[in-house]
């Protein structure tokens, strides 16, 4: 019986960005569902203040929906889901980025559901939560100066991070293409610049939400790699397999690489699709 994949976004993103390798994937004769954490897609915020012209002043005070979310918000809500495509079969869930957090803990609380479980370039903690990780030398190559000139207000009285992904910086701009799509051009960077949306939830996960052996460690799982990635890097990626590995011997990631950046295996899904089938 052919698997269902269910694919979770990472930071400030949403499932809209996976629609070419849903694409891709349903040519090779794949289900797919591609996950709206709570507080994404449609049930984000844009403000008024977020449109052109701009009002950044503005942009610094305005309510967004995702205010309060929480890391076991998302959990639940992927739960329910995993739960739903159980039912028609097995289960491979894909995670990106930021949001391989949340497939880590669903897989901790939920082994179950889950026949796969397959990380792209995707937060894997294991011996410490992501936030440590950030602080370790994998991530010493991080130019993070440029994206968080774009941060809009205070975190701590809006209760979210806020990201203007609509300035005309250039030096800005330059910044992000740097970290997420240095190998697209520039025509496909803005386009994929206007998927992201500007709110995202404060959770990050404590040293509870790391992977656990008992639960997690069951699972038979994949790593893809991103040779070209500026945002999780290749050696902080190659360390998460290494931790994986070390934490669960017997079970270790099937690991798989893609010479792409950050976003450049979704501009370009048929590589990532091809792998994802073979996995299946």
């Amino acid at each position: 019986m052919q698997p269902t994949f269910v694919l979770v976004h990472g930071a400030f993103a949403n499932s809209f960005s996976f629609a070419p390798l849903q694409a891709e994937l349903g040519l090779l004769g794949h289900r797919s569902v591609a996950v709206d954490l709570p507080g994404h897609g449609f049930a984000a915020t844009y403000p008024r203040a977020y449109q052109a012209p701009q009002d950044l002043a503005a942009l610094a005070d305005a309510p967004g929906a995702i205010k309060g979310v929480t890391l076991a918000d998302n959990v639940a809500h992927l739960i329910g889901i995993l739960e739903r495509a159980r039912r028609n079969g097995p289960v491979v869930l894909v995670s990106h980025s930021r949001g391989g957090l949340t497939a880590t803990v669903v897989a901790n609380q939920r082994p179950d559901l889950i026949d796969r479980i397959v990380y792209v370039s995707a937060w894997c903690p294991v011996d410490l939560d992501v936030n440590a990780y950030y602080a370790e030398p994998e991530m010493a190559t991080v130019d993070a100066a440029g994206p968080a000139s774009a941060m809009v207000g205070n975190p701590a009285e809006l209760g979210l991070l806020r990201c203007n992904f609509r300035t005309a910086d250039p030096a800005v701009l330059a910044a992000f293409k740097a970290a997420f799509l240095a190998d697209g051009t520039d025509d496909e960077f803005m386009v994929f610049l206007n998927t992201f949306q500007p709110d995202e939830n404060l959770d990050a996960g404590t040293p509870d939400d790391r992977a656990r052996a008992d639960t997690w460690g069951r699972i038979p799982k994949s790593y893809i790699r991103l040779t070209e990635d500026t945002s999780v890097p290749l050696a902080m990626q190659d360390r998460m397999i290494r931790e994986g590995d070390a934490l669960t011997p017997d079970n270790p990631f099937d690991v798989r690489t893609l010479t792409s950046s950050h976003l450049n295996w979704l501009v370009d899904p048929a590589p990532a699709a091809q792998v994802l089938a073979e996995l299946a």
